[in-house]
């Protein structure tokens, strides 16, 4: 099937409330063009530079989210323009968000990426730290940042039952905080896991091989 296709059959088949991130890293702006064309206006990058090139050469609505592990000292790159940030994994990045988001007269939107995977390769603040976050009122200290909800990733594994329980523990984490803290968005899921993840409360899937095919 073609790319538009992929983007339609996405549309038809996930829920109206669940957003769909098109993950467009590594791929070629006329790949994005055919999603684009679909309706799509949202995509996700997990480099930077790369993100930063396709904003300057493609449409001006479409919305940019980074979605993978953020090094501090590129964030001012995308101040200017990202719409929302997905893997906020540490208060560190959090206060440096905060102040390129100021230089840029901007609130930026962010997620608070928790880790519920058992694999060390997997980022995440930890459950304790994210508790402290929300119930101490700590978040009031980055005034130009504003956190709509939380990611996770799960374990890469075959077993589907302990994927079902990590995201389960995620949105747990999601339903105590939604109203004190204002949450909305629950970000769980990808290609080979989105449907466990709507079944367990995802309110934004990140899907880029069940669209644009294999990476390059």
């Amino acid at each position: 099937m073609s790319i538009k296709e992929n983007i339609l059959q996405f549309r038809q088949e996930i829920p109206e409330h669940v957003t769909l991130v098109a993950v467009s890293k590594t791929k070629p702006n006329a790949d994005l063009m055919e999603a684009y064309e679909a309706g799509q206006r949202i995509f996700g990058e997990n480099k930077i530079q790369e993100m930063t090139e396709k904003w300057e050469q493609l449409p001006k609505d479409i919305e940019w989210h980074m979605i993978g592990h953020v090094q501090t000292n590129k964030v001012k790159y995308m101040a200017p323009f990202v719409s929302l940030v997905h893997a906020v994994d540490r208060i560190k990045l959090l206060k440096e968000i905060n102040k390129q988001a100021k230089k840029e007269n901007r609130v930026i939107d962010v997620l608070i990426q928790i880790k519920i995977a058992r694999e060390d390769s997997k980022f995440g603040m930890p459950v304790e730290e994210a508790n402290q976050l929300f119930e101490q009122g700590k978040l009031s200290a980055y005034p130009n940042v504003n956190v709509k909800g939380l990611m996770g990733m799960a374990t890469f594994t075959d077993d589907t039952d302990q994927v079902a329980a990590e995201f389960e523990l995620l949105e747990g984490i999601f339903l105590r905080f939604r109203e004190s803290a204002n949450l909305s968005i629950l970000s769980t899921g990808m290609s080979g896991d989105y449907k466990i993840a709507i079944e367990n409360g995802s309110t934004m899937i990140r899907v880029g091989s069940a669209i644009f095919g294999a990476r390059n």
